[in-house]
């Protein structure tokens, strides 16, 4: 006798014997009467056996249909997968505005964290899902309810610039100046997505301009770094300490001038930023222009006061910078405006050693015509010569020699 021959009774119980739910499923593809037949059983076995994994899976994938005969069979509303999403986090990460709204009809729990996935909220802000977004809402999801890797759904939304949705979770209370995430707050994610109109719209509404992010110092240090000269005027504006410390470059004004910002130097000069600042990286703006061979925010910071000769705790000075570098030009610069020649610091001991060990013939002129000393010793190193020569740097022994 053939399988298709059996009464449907027999073949229910026959179904109800197999181990695997791959197998029930192939039994019911087999032909449209066992598809019928095996539909609602194939679901229930889903449920009572693999932790209505199906629900998930239809919530991820934005399968309706599926979704609403798992629920009629009282698919766990709330079960989660390995990563301890629910069927609603899935629905909202995805943007599945009808799964959200069948889901939240049927009681699902708006406020769930799913582990290291934050929340509903989170993801679909994330993301952008303004309609989702509107729907969590409206069914009491925690405006702030903390997320993982951006701290919360506003700082999420901000990074990503959607300012729609940015603008929607603002008019539904979200706290402005929440500290968490990589970022620390919303407006220090705006502005490292390169977001100003999210930025401006945060300010407004009462943003701390000079917050201070754990690893990337404050708002006013990230516009700087990146150049964008009218946010950092916009900053200003709303009240920047233009010499508030922070950040892997101390201050903004160091971010700036390493970076080669000239009008922004200029900015956060004309708005009384400390050219002799001591912090950072580099310690102070003229050694990062130094360093980099930035000739005209050199130029600016000389002309604004910056000390030629500072020292700095670990970099020495400006002159050893841009010699060890074989920053010809700045060299030159700095020679003209007055640099010790002879100055000592920094790894090398001064920037005759500097330049020599690293085999810049044309700075090495330079320093040796404005009467470097070539038998100067540094604590940790052997005489200038003795380091050039075994390095290789025959034109330079030359120079030293003659």
């Amino acid at each position: 006798m053939l399988l298709l021959d059996l009464p449907n009774e027999l073949l229910q119980d026959i179904s109800e014997y197999l181990d695997f739910e791959r197998d029930i499923n192939a039994i019911a593809q087999a032909n449209r009467r066992l598809y019928h037949l095996l539909d609602s059983y194939r679901y229930r076995y889903n449920i009572q056996q693999s932790g209505s994994s199906a629900l998930l899976w239809a919530a991820r994938h934005g399968q309706e249909a599926t979704a609403k005969k798992l629920l009629r069979e009282k698919a766990d509303i709330q079960a989660t997968n390995d990563n301890n999403q629910t069927p609603l986090f899935l629905a909202a990460e995805n943007g599945h505005n009808k799964l959200v709204e069948l889901l939240l009809d049927k009681g699902a729990s708006v406020n769930p964290q799913c582990g290291a996935f934050g929340n509903a909220l989170y993801a679909a802000s994330q993301e952008g899902y303004e309609a989702v977004i509107k729907m969590l809402l409206d069914n009491g999801a925690n405006v702030n309810a903390k997320g993982e890797y951006h701290g919360n759904a506003l700082q999420a939304a901000s990074f990503r610039g959607h300012e729609a949705v940015v603008k929607m979770l603002l008019d539904k209370g979200a706290d402005v100046n929440t500290q968490g995430g990589k970022y620390s707050n919303a407006l220090q994610a705006a502005l490292q997505g390169g977001h100003k109109a999210v930025a401006k719209m945060l300010l407004d509404k009462g943003a701390n301009v000079n917050a201070q992010s754990r690893k990337y110092g404050n708002v006013l240090y990230v516009t700087s770094f990146r150049g964008h000269k009218a946010m950092v005027s916009l900053l200003l504006d709303k009240g920047a300490d233009v010499d508030a410390q922070g950040g892997y470059h101390g201050n903004a004004l160091q971010a700036a001038s390493f970076r080669g910002h000239k009008m922004v130097v200029k900015l956060l000069l004309n708005k009384g930023a400390n050219v002799n600042v001591q912090n950072g990286k580099y310690e102070n703006a003229l050694y990062a222009a130094s360093y980099r061979g930035d000739e005209a925010v050199v130029k600016l910071l000389l002309d604004n006061g910056a000390d030629i000769n500072a020292q700095g705790r670990k970099y020495s000075n400006a002159l050893y910078a841009a010699s060890f570098r074989g920053h010809e030009a700045v060299v030159k610069m700095l020679l003209k405006k007055g640099a010790d020649v002879d100055a000592q610091g920094g790894y090398h001991g001064n920037a005759l050693y500097a330049a020599s060990v690293r085999g810049h013939e044309a700075v090495v002129r330079l320093l040796l015509d404005q009467g470097a000393n070539v038998n100067a010793q540094s604590e940790y190193h052997s005489k200038i010569l003795q380091a050039a020569s075994v390095r290789g740097h025959e034109a330079v022994v030359k120079m030293l020699l003659d």
